[in-house]
Parts: C-alpha cells; sequence; structure tokens
C-alpha cells in the first residue's frame, strides 16, 4: 500500500480549460446566422461561439491600440475595425487576416460604424462630427457628410438599399437623414431632449422607432418625417428592437398585428410596448434581487441596468448585454432566460466544486452576486442574494449545498437541484458586528456552519434537517455559540474531517485549535511572522497545514501543537493551502500567481507553475483528487488537470519507441543501409550515429560521390539538423574531414537563399568558420613541414652516396637484409692516445688516406650518375687534408722508432704532447662526419633500397 502511494504521487498539472474575461464594455453584434457573438476586449475582438460559451477567434491589432468601434457585413464574411491610430482595418475573421488596411480620414476616433444591406457601403461617424461612406469593393471614400455636432455615436442605413439613406444621431440629440445621391442632409428629427441610443426600422420601411436617455421612445412616419406617437418608458432606454411580424407573441400580451416593440435600460428587464396605445403589454421576470442600501430618484442601481439589445430571427433569440458585461439569450417568445455568459468577472476572491460530480464551479468575484458555472458549457447562473461583496466560500461534502459570507455581515446558505441545476439561496443568518471574511461547512453532515469576522469572533450556526427539503424562502439562521477567538481579523476557519475540532487562522499571526461543540480553546499554534492566510486539515493525519504572508507553509502536530515541518520556497504571500494525493502532498498558491506543488515526505516542491497574472485568492480541488481550480484577481478562472500518470505512459511510450529505432538503427548500420540510418539517427537526434554513418560512407571507394548523392536526398529538415551538427564535428580535428565534407556538398547544390532559409544556420555559420580557419592553418603547416623533411632527406642522401664506397655498398646489401650495421665503429674510450697500443698511429693515418681515395672516387661517381656535387663534403676533406700536410715532418716522426737517450726526454716529451693535441682535434671532426654519414646511410638503406641497388648496377 505504500508503494502505491509513492506512485500516486503527482509530479505536474496542466491547464484543463479557462474561463477568461473577453468583453470589458464597447459594442456588440450578433452573427446574421445567431452563432456568433462579436465583442471588443481592449485591443482584440473577440468571437464567441454560443453553442460552447468558448472564444473561438480573436482579432486582434498589430498597433496594440484599443479598438474603438468595428462592424459585420450582413452576409458574415467582412469584419472591420478601427482604432485610435486612425486607422480602418478590414479582417477575415474566420482565419484572423487582415487583408486591408486605409486610413480613417477622420481627424478623431471613430465612435461608430455600420454596413449598408448589400455589404458593399460602410459608413463611420467620428468624434470630429463627420461622417465617411466608403465603398468596400472598389476601396475608395465616397462620401463626406458634414453637419452633425458633436461625436456621431448613432449611423445606420435604411433597410431599403434603393432610397440611398443614411441615419444619423449625434451629441445635439436630432436624427439626421442624409441622402446619399445628393450627399445632403434631407430632413432632421427633432423630438428627444437626451441622447438618442438606438434606431429601428419597421419591415415596411415607412416606420422609425428611436430610444433615448430621455425615458421616451417616439415612432416617426418616414413619408411624413414627423413623430406619429411617443411612449413613455419611465427609464433610461439604451436599446429599442421591434417583434417580427411572423410569429406567436401571444404569451408576451401581443393580441393584435399592430406595431410593438421592446425596450432594454435601467430597470434591467425586457419590457413590451404596444405603440398604438403607449402602453407595457408585458415585463420579464428576473430573480428576486435584494434592495438597494440606497436608491436615488427611485432609479435601480447601475448594475442591473440592460445597455445592449439585440434580435437573433434565426434562432428565434433575444440577446441583452448588463452593466456587468453579462450577455443573456432569452426566448424570443416568452423571454425566458435560456442561456447567459460573464464577460469580465473582475477579481475572483473565492472558487470552489459543485454538484454530485463536481460539474459546476461556484465563483465570489468582487460582487455581490454569486456566479455558478456549467463546466461544460460555460452557462453562468448569477445569484442575487447579499447586498455587498461576497468574500469568501465553502461546499459541504455531497457537493449540492454550500455557504457564502459577504461584507454585508450575513451569512447564507445555498441549495443546488440535482436534476435541473437550478440553484436557490435556503437559509440566511446575520449576528456579526463587521464583514464575515471566512467561513466552513461541517464535513460528516450537513449539520452546521462556522464563521469568522473582522470581529474578531467567531459564531457556530446550526442547519435545520428539514433545511435540504424545506420550500419557500430562506430560512433564518441563529447562532448556537459565540466566542472571541483572536485580536485581529480572522482570515480563515478549517473543521476537521470528524467535525470535532476546527481551527482558526488570524491576522495576529496564531492559530488557534477550538472544540467545535462549544468553543472550548485547546490549543495554540505560534510561529508564523506574520498574518495567517488559510489553514487545512489532513484528509490522513492529524496535521494542520496553515499559510502565511511571511511566504511559507507550517505542518502541527495536533497532540503537542508543535511544528512539524516548514516550507520555503514562495517569495510572496501565500494565500491557500490543500492537502491532494491522499494527504501526502500540498498544493499552495501565492499572491506572485505561482502554484506550488510540494512533496511532504522529502520537503520538497515537485513543481512550480505559473499560474496567474495577479493573486490567486481560489484554490480547491473536486472529489477525485483529478482538477484543481484556481481563482485569481486577474479575473481569472483555470481548471488544472493532473497529468502525472499521462506523462508518464507518454515517457513509457517513448521509451519504447526509442529501443525500437535504436535496434532498427542498429540493423541498419550492419546491413550498410546509410541513407535510412541516417535518417533514422538525425529523427533520433544523435549526431554521433550520424558521424559514425557519414564516416562509413567514406570508407568506401566512391565515399564522396556516395556521400553527395545521401546528403541530397534528405529532407530538408534533416539538412538542418545534419547542418547543425557540422557545426559540433567541427570543433574536433578528428571529426573536421567529415563535416567539411558534409558543408561542401551542402555549398555545392544549395544557393546561398536557400542555405539562409535554413533553421539557425546564421549560428552555425558563425561556428564553423573559425573553426574552419584554424583546421586550414594547421593544413598548411604540416604541408610545409613535409615539404622541408623531403628537402632535409634529399640532402641526406646525397651525402649519404658521397661518402660510402663499394665496401659500404656491400655492407648496405648485407645490412638491408639482416638489418641495419654501422659503417663506422667509433672507440669508445676517447681518453687514450692514437698510439696507445704502438702502431695504431700508422694504421689510422693509412685508413685516412684510403678514406680519402674512397671518397673521391665516390664523389665522382655520384657526380656522373646524379650531376650534382656536395661542396661541404669536399670542403671538410680540404680542410683535414691541408691539416695533415702542413706538418709532414710530425707524421714522420710518429712512424720512426723511440729514441732512448736521455738528453732528448724534453723535445720527445714536447714532441708527444702536440702529437697527442692534432690526433685529438683530428679524431673529433672525423667522429662527426662519420656520425653524420651514418645516419644518412642507414636512412637510405630502409627507404631506397631499390635505388640504391640500381646506382650500384649502373656502377
Amino acid at each position: 500500500m505504500a508503494s502505491k502511494t509513492v506512485l500516486q504521487f503527482k509530479t505536474n498539472y496542466a491547464v484543463s480549460s479557462k474561463i477568461e474575461p473577453f468583453y470589458k464594455g464597447g459594442k456588440v453584434q450578433i452573427s446574421k446566422d445567431g452563432k456568433y457573438i462579436f465583442c471588443t476586449c481592449g485591443t482584440k475582438v473577440n468571437i464567441l461561439d454560443i453553442a460552447t460559451g468558448r472564444v473561438s477567434h480573436r482579432v486582434e491589432q498589430d498597433d496594440q491600440e484599443d479598438i474603438t468601434s468595428f462592424t459585420v457585413s450582413p452576409d458574415d464574411e467582412i469584419l472591420v475595425t478601427s482604432s485610435r491610430a486612425l486607422l480602418l482595418k478590414q479582417w477575415d475573421w474566420r482565419e484572423n487576416k487582415c487583408t486591408r488596411t486605409w486610413k480613417a480620414i477622420h481627424t478623431a476616433p471613430v465612435a461608430s460604424m455600420t454596413f449598408d444591406p448589400t455589404s458593399t457601403l460602410l459608413a463611420t461617424g467620428g468624434c470630429d462630427s463627420t461622417i465617411k461612406v466608403w465603398d468596400v469593393v472598389k476601396q475608395y471614400c465616397t462620401h463626406n457628410l458634414k453637419g452633425s455636432s458633436g461625436v456621431v455615436h448613432v449611423v445606420e442605413f435604411h433597410p431599403d438599399i434603393s432610397r440611398l439613406q443614411l441615419f444619423s444621431s449625434s451629441m445635439d440629440c436630432k436624427i439626421r437623414i442624409w441622402d446619399l445621391k445628393s450627399s445632403k442632409c434631407v430632413s432632421v428629427l427633432e423630438s428627444h431632449y437626451s441622447a438618442v441610443t438606438s434606431l429601428s426600422f419597421a419591415a415596411d420601411g415607412n416606420t422609425l422607432v428611436s430610444s433615448g436617455r430621455d425615458k421616451i421612445c417616439i415612432v416617426w412616419d418616414l413619408k411624413t418625417k414627423t413623430p406619429t406617437r411617443t411612449v413613455p418608458v419611465f427609464e433610461t432606454v439604451e436599446a429599442v428592437v421591434l417583434l417580427p411580424k411572423q410569429g406567436d407573441f401571444s404569451k408576451l400580451g401581443v393580441k393584435s398585428e399592430a406595431l410593438h416593440f421592446i425596450t432594454a435600460g435601467s430597470k434591467g428587464v425586457l419590457r413590451v410596448w404596444e405603440a398604438s396605445s403607449a402602453r407595457c403589454v408585458f415585463t420579464q421576470t428576473v430573480p428576486a434581487r435584494p434592495q438597494p442600501v440606497e436608491v436615488g430618484r427611485g432609479e435601480e442601481p447601475d448594475e442591473h441596468s440592460l445597455t445592449h439589445c439585440l434580435l437573433l430571427p434565426a434562432t428565434n433569440r433575444i440577446a441583452t448585454v448588463t452593466a456587468e458585461h453579462n450577455f443573456l439569450l432569452s426566448d424570443l417568445h416568452t423571454l425566458v432566460l435560456e442561456q447567459q455568459f460573464v464577460g469580465y468577472n473582475d477579481e475572483v476572491l473565492d472558487v470552489k466544486f459543485l454538484g454530485p460530480a463536481d460539474s459546476h464551479i461556484v465563483v465570489a468575484t468582487n460582487s455581490s452576486q454569486l456566479k455558478v458555472f456549467d463546466l461544460a458549457t460555460s452557462n453562468c447562473q448569477i445569484l442575487h442574494g447579499h447586498s455587498e461583496t461576497v468574500l469568501a466560500l465553502d461546499v459541504f461534502r455531497t457537493g449540492s449545498m454550500f455557504a457564502s459570507c459577504a461584507k454585508d455581515k450575513t451569512i447564507r446558505v445555498w441549495q443546488m437541484n440535482t436534476e435541473t441545476g437550478v440553484v436557490c439561496c435556503v437559509a440566511q443568518g446575520s449576528g456579526h458586528a463587521n464583514a464575515i471574511g471566512s467561513i466552513s461547512c461541517s464535513r460528516m453532515k450537513q449539520s452546521f456552519v462556522v464563521s469568522g469576522s473582522q470581529d474578531c469572533t467567531i459564531k457556530v450556526w446550526d442547519l435545520p434537517e428539514s433545511l435540504a427539503t424545506r420550500g419557500g424562502g430562506p430560512e433564518v439562521l441563529h447562532a448556537r455559540v459565540t466566542e472571541k477567538g483572536h485580536d485581529k481579523d480572522i482570515n480563515s476557519i478549517a473543521i476537521s474531517p470528524n467535525d470535532k475540532l476546527l481551527a482558526t487562522g488570524s491576522q495576529d499571526r496564531t492559530a488557534k485549535l477550538w472544540s467545535s461543540t462549544d468553543l472550548s480553546l485547546l490549543g495554540v499554534f505560534k510561529g508564523h511572522k506574520r498574518g495567517i492566510w488559510c489553514l487545512q486539515f489532513s484528509p490522513m493525519d492529524q496535521i494542520l497545514a496553515s499559510s502565511s504572508a511571511d511566504g511559507t507553509v507550517k505542518l502541527w502536530g495536533l497532540q503537542d501543537f508543535s511544528c512539524l515541518k516548514t516550507f520555503e520556497g514562495h517569495d510572496a504571500s501565500v494565500l491557500k493551502v490543500i492537502f491532494v494525493s491522499r494527504g501526502t502532498q500540498l498544493l499552495t498558491s501565492g499572491s506572485d500567481g505561482l502554484l506550488k506543488l510540494w512533496t511532504i515526505k522529502t520537503n520538497e516542491c515537485v513543481k512550480t507553475v505559473d499560474a496567474h497574472e495577479d493573486k490567486i485568492w481560489g484554490l480547491h480541488g473536486n472529489k477525485k483528487d483529478e482538477l484543481v481550480a484556481t481563482g485569481s484577481a486577474d479575473s481569472c478562472i483555470t481548471l488544472w488537470k493532473d497529468v502525472t500518470e499521462i506523462e508518464l505512459a507518454e515517457e513509457q511510450a517513448k521509451q519504447e519507441d526509442q529501443v525500437m529505432k535504436q535496434q532498427e538503427l542498429s540493423n541498419l548500420l550492419h546491413e550498410k543501409k546509410y541513407f535510412k540510418a541516417m535518417g533514422l539517427a538525425i529523427s533520433l537526434n544523435q549526431p554521433h550515429t550520424v558521424l559514425m554513418v557519414i564516416k562509413g560512407i567514406l570508407t568506401n571507394d566512391d565515399g564522396a560521390e556516395q556521400l553527395e548523392k545521401t546528403i541530397l536526398k534528405l529532407r530538408r529538415d534533416q539538412k538542418e539538423s545534419v547542418m547543425r551538427f557540422c557545426g559540433v564535428w567541427n570543433t574536433n580535428a578528428r571529426n573536421c574531414q567529415e563535416a567539411q565534407a558534409v558543408v561542401q556538398v551542402l555549398l555545392q547544390h544549395e544557393s546561398p537563399e536557400e542555405l539562409l532559409q535554413y533553421s539557425g544556420v546564421r549560428a552555425t555559420l558563425e561556428g564553423l568558420i573559425p573553426y574552419t580557419e584554424r583546421h586550414f592553418q594547421r593544413i598548411s603547416r604540416l604541408l610545409q613541414a613535409s615539404m622541408f623533411v623531403d628537402y632535409m632527406w634529399e640532402n641526406m642522401r646525397l651525402t649519404g652516396n658521397a661518402s660510402c664506397g663499394e665496401n659500404q655498398d656491400e655492407e648496405m646489401e648485407s645490412s638491408s637484409l639482416g638489418g641495419p650495421a654501422p659503417l663506422f665503429t667509433i672507440d669508445p674510450n676517447p681518453s687514450k692516445g692514437l698510439d696507445s697500443e704502438g702502431g695504431d698511429s700508422a694504421r689510422l693515418e693509412e685508413a685516412e688516406r684510403r678514406g680519402r681515395g674512397e671518397v673521391e672516387e665516390e664523389e665522382e661517381s655520384s657526380q656522373q650518375e646524379d650531376g650534382e656535387s656536395d661542396d661541404d663534403v669536399s670542403a671538410a676533406n680540404k680542410g683535414v687534408k691541408s691539416r695533415k700536410m702542413a706538418s709532414p715532418e710530425e707524421g714522420k716522426e710518429n712512424i720512426e722508432p723511440e729514441s732512448s737517450s736521455e738528453g732528448d726526454s724534453d723535445g720527445e716529451e714536447q714532441m708527444e704532447g702536440m702529437e697527442n693535441e692534432e690526433q685529438q682535434l683530428l679524431r673529433r671532426e672525423t667522429e662527426a662526419r662519420l656520425v653524420t654519414m651514418t645516419a644518412g646511410n642507414q636512412a637510405e638503406t630502409q627507404s631506397v633500397t631499390p635505388r640504391t641497388r640500381s646506382m650500384r648496377l649502373r656502377r
């Protein structure tokens, strides 16, 4: 069992899915087929797939300028954007490709734009009070319309293109009608007293409905250019939509075929109006909302207001956008909410898995609303109940019930219908004197909830058993016991797996252990240097984990309240900590946006993941311990999947594949199938094996030609790899020949333009050049040395030939057969005189005369054969001869018998010294010359014996 636990250690997490912001305000448009929502988000236009709730395409400006306006053609083919750089860009949004860019000519950013029904004309309204019309097909400006006052924020073409009329509205609250045939304003509609927000045309083309922030809607007769009905709607209207003629709208109170329209505004609901009677016939129902604390002038808070309303006739839906950037899709015939997407979450403060199968997540953002996301479709439920920002969440073990606490000093318990997925509030409690920052649910049963507040108190709230099946409104809860726990804010509360203990962590740098029944203090954990952010009980052992703002995580023993281990690695505050892998590992998140995985046994950080760009406030794992959800202040919610087993399987498969390829490579090398072997070695990224293949090719008789054919058969990516390998081989003199051979083939058959297209070729060439120059210099020096050896050999050969006679030739023949033998014997004891044995001087003199004669004969023969003479040897012989002839009397005295007269003893001693001196000098010169000749003769005997024999035969 222990070994199984070790195998279950996690090593890595990978992103499974993300819920990230895709809309931060601005224009919204829906495709004609009702499948995609186009919306702006800073420098991007995001295209949301309604079916999956995911962003399928993104169009982003290269100049990193915010997009001020955009529009999509009625045929859904062309997307045009405008930016603060005063440029218009035309996009093929499906391919994310900009097809055209041109100057907007406006002197200020473009505020609005629209296409005509034929998708050929584009109208842009700018902040410079001008309107320009562009021919998208022929790519030129057709009209420059002047006369508006202030920012032109509404431009609409008349649906009947034969009229060639353009409607616009600016800050002067007037609606202008432009005739594009004459480029003049033909009429001005004046009745609004505030900014006009939208225009909607009837099917007959003769009726126009306009809405404004003056809380009225006006019906215009376009034939007479006069208002026929003014409808007071008693709210700031941001959008108006006409109901289609076809369809059954009886559920919306439509009982006649008269003109009806839908308004969306500050009340946050859709309302249906009958134009003829100016009365509201239907109001959309929304979930109950808390009453605002302060309501000015009878208006609803801004977060509930609707900013856009769009009709989707292809899918019989109507889409609205709230001020909190939420997209609501409702059925057009009933106005019942069907889908909801969140465009921007703001700062995510907490996130928990929800549902029996962890199919949902509940998120607390910097808002009073709770958001429940369906992980499969990204559909979101928005839960209203708290009146101020929700700070913390916790889920009961069953997964269908959870609790929340907020700044409004209340806690709420929510129940999820497992069949429909609808979540509703079933209980609420109040009693704290300050904001409630932490909450925890019981683990064994849904029996109680514990809350900790900034008023430094702890409260235990009992839940009735009938709460799960209770209908109607939320039940009121009362605290069973209250205790002052700490001296500062309580940041975290954790309940033990058996529900008997609870722990609290505070800003006062301490954690405390309490009995859950009566809140009696059991112990205090001291050791952190700064406030404690999170506490968590181990699911397996009696251990408590704590994370602190001092950047450390500590494990505490519940028996003696001592610190068992400390984990250091975060450079910032550790905000959350949870146990994973059955209590054998820890997962922590910090304010630096990092996620760290720790192994408790080794005290080692196994993995660090750069998860978010801001503080990670939320961290929670699902029941199967395979998914982890993180929520950050960067408005992103990320689901992380444990990929340990996947990576192990991939690594094992990779190793098996490597073994198979290695075996195949060995077989190919054995069979000398060099081309396949080289390709396989390149795919295995084995430069040494590739080098061995090249060396094997070059060992053949036609190695160069075969290497050339092999290199040229390679693919381009394989050539790039071989080129990169050559840069490494060339650094070693042993392998430079193979590297230069490959480079030569590539340079001969690839043009410079093609070589420059190779990946990393510049760095490879920078490494090849200096080592190639070094190899060239080394070869040049070797060539020079070899030429000098040839020159020395020729000189030594001539010297040997001139110094040896016929006897030496015979000796050379014998030495060539039986090994080299010295031609001369040098006295091993030169300290003795040459006449020490009596008669030695005469023999030496005779040998010298005979040697001189032989040298002269050899010189003559060598001159006849080779036409050359050795001046140095002749000069040496002449010097010896002149010295011998300079004292002939001395030579005579050497061969005369010794005198026994005592009177001549002094003269004889003097003569004897002179003779010894002369003999020693002569001996030294003779020895040096004979040693040189001996070496030359030995080399000649070993190297050029055939030539010597031929010379001897000629003689």
